[in-house]
Order: structure tokens, then C-alpha cells, then sequence
């Protein structure tokens, strides 16, 4: 089968699309026949961390497709059944922190960059009728990690008021629109301009660029909680807009991850921060009943044949997307 796959050099250097066996599915697991798959932050990130003189790889965490084959004692699915893939492994029941041996797909086992992937029977559940196969493949990693930072770590609810630096990736995205279903106002920040006026296209309440004085634009206006993805280059001034007493939750460290902090500030403001990541097989199926009830459908930004995911990758990798990326299987 076609795949992209990494080996020998770090980065995008190490990348090819290729010929690579399939694989059998054994006992508890499932074969799927993928015909979409969706780029994350994360897929770069592998590039770099799998070891030059390892096997060669196949990337991506998302995806979606049609079971081929079933492996012994698997009973909740069928040859046939479309599914979206849950790319937690692992981690099964919700709680405050994933269990040893939590992984995620894409490393260290093979990923959804191919024509089929073969994978536990706990890690598919059915597809959403509302979505789109193209919708179905980038949904998963991003909308988990969105909806357990919304929902199980912050808390929201209706009327808070949340602040989203750096709109445009995927998983920022999927909490704008999150937020926006249970009635939260939703504050968003961009560099670009055309970012900040999709932003309010999908909802947004406000959107303010990057690099100016936040206090001003803001007005005095204060966060409840503020969902932090970008790292170094705003985590402070994303923390000042918090209220006393308010929530940052963090996941991401795209722009650096050490930050200086005045933990003095931090502890007279009496804030709750929290770290979050991913989430578990028990949120997953939460987040696909949430997104069934309010009819969310991933934004998505392009959609390219996996023949030409290298491409795909460097637009992400060049922050030039608005939502998700797709990487179409079969050409």
C-alpha cells in the first residue's frame, strides 16, 4: 500500500511517499480502509522526534474509513461499518491524567498516512452521520484535546467569557466553535488579520491581533478562562487578561516552550492553571455526542491526496492554514 513515511533524517527531509506492507489485523483488532486523514501540529513534531535510525514510520492521528477486516473476538464491529478513529491509546476511562503506557497513534506504531491502518477495536467508533467523510478524517485529535480543555479541565459554561490566543489551528478552531455552542462569549487573537475576520465568520465575539496592547483593545474586560496553545511568545499576556479568581488551561508550546512567571501576581490572583492533553476513550465518545447534538462540523482549510502531503505539512508547518488540513487517501 501507498504511505508517507519517515525515516533517516529529521524534519520533512526524512518524508516520502512510498510502498509499505500491510498489515493483518490480530486478535481485538481492526483493519480500516482509510480514505481521509487530517494533519496536526503533532505530525511535525514526530518528524523530529523519531530517531533517525529507527524504521520507517507512517505519520498521522486522524483519520477515517470503512473496517475491512476484524480480528478474533471483536464483536462491536463488522466488515463494512464506517468509522473515525480515536487516535488515544490507552487511555480508556476519564480521569485526571492518562495511565502509563498511554500513546498516541502515529509513534511509535504506525499512523493514518496510508491507504489502511490496522488498530485496537477500542480505538474506532462509528462515524458521525452529520459528517462528511473529509470531516471524519481531521476530526479526532484536535476536537478531543479541544473538548477535554473546554469541558472536562475548565469547566465552561454558559455566559463565561473565553479568551482563544492564536486563532486558525485546528484545535483553537474546534473551541471557538465549542465555546460558542453551550453560550460562552469568545474572545480570539491572530497575527493575521483575514484569520481574525474568519473568527468572527464562525462566531467570535471580538477578535484582536497578536501584537498589540491587549488592556487596550480589551478595554478593561477580563477572561473567565483563557485557553492557551501558543506558549512563550503570549502566555503572559494571556495570563494577565484573566480575572482573579479565573482558569488558564494549557496545551500547547508552539511558540516556545519555557515562560517567565511572577508567581507572586499569580498566587494574589488567587488563578487556577492546568495543563491538559489529548483525552480519553470515555471523552471521546463524549465529544462525538456533543458535536451530534449541536451539529458541529469541522472548518476545513484544504484538502490535499496524500501523494502530496509533504506539501500539506509545509503549509502547516508555514502556519498558513484557517482549521484543518485533509489528506485525501485514494486519488
Amino acid at each position: 500500500m501507498k504511505a508517507l513515511i519517515h525515516q533517516g533524517k529529521k524534519g520533512l527531509a526524512g518524508l516520502a511517499y512510498q510502498e509499505i506492507e500491510e498489515a493483518k489485523p490480530a486478535a481485538g483488532e481492526v483493519k480500516v480502509k482509510l480514505l481521509y486523514a487530517g494533519l496536526n501540529h503533532r505530525d511535525l513534531f514526530v518528524l523530529e522526534r523519531h530517531p533517525e535510525e529507527a524504521p520507517g514510520l507512517i505519520i498521522g492521528s486522524d483519520g477515517a474509513g470503512i473496517i475491512e477486516e476484524v480480528g478474533a473476538g471483536v464483536t462491536d464491529f463488522a466488515v463494512g461499518d464506517e468509522v473515525i478513529i480515536n487516535p488515544s491509546l490507552g487511555w480508556i476511562t476519564k480521569s485526571a491524567a492518562p495511565p502509563d503506557g498511554f500513546e498516541i497513534i502515529g509513534l511509535p506504531d504506525h499512523g493514518t498516512f496510508a491507504e489502511s491502518i490496522v488498530l485496537p477495536a477500542l480505538n474506532v467508533e462509528k462515524k458521525p452521520e452529520h459528517l462528511s467523510w473529509e470531516e471524519a478524517g481531521v476530526l479526532s485529535l484536535a476536537a478531543l484535546t479541544a473538548y477535554r480543555a473546554l469541558i472536562t479541565r475548565a469547566h465552561a459554561k454558559p455566559k463565561d467569557t473565553i479568551l482563544l490566543p492564536g486563532v486558525g489551528s485546528g484545535a483553537v478552531t474546534f473551541l471557538l466553535l465549542f465555546a460558542k455552542a453551550i453560550g460562552a462569549r469568545v474572545i480570539v487573537t491572530s497575527r493575521s488579520q483575514a484569520k481574525r475576520e474568519k473568527a468572527l465568520e464562525l462566531g467570535a465575539d471580538m477578535a484582536i491581533a497578536s501584537d498589540c496592547d491587549w488592556d487596550a483593545e480589551l478595554n478593561g474586560e477580563k477572561a473567565d478562562i483563557v485557553i492557551e496553545t501558543v506558549g512563550a511568545a503570549t502566555f503572559n499576556k494571556s495570563l494577565a487578561q484573566l480575572r482573579k479568581g479565573g482558569t488558564l488551561v494549557t496545551f500547547g508550546a508552539s511558540a516556545g516552550d519555557e515562560v517567565k512567571l511572577d508567581i507572586r501576581s499569580f498566587f494574589y490572583g488567587q488563578y487556577t492553571m492546568l495543563g491538559t492533553t489529548m483525552g480519553s476513550r470515555d471523552e471521546f465518545k463524549e465529544m462525538l455526542h456533543f458535536i451530534k447534538r449541536y451539529q458541529i462540523k469541522p472548518v476545513i482549510d484544504q484538502v490535499f491526496p496524500l501523494s502530496q502531503g509533504i506539501a500539506a505539512l509545509k503549509r502547516m508547518e508555514d502556519a498558513e492554514q484557517f482549521g484543518k488540513i485533509a489528506l485525501k487517501i485514494t486519488e
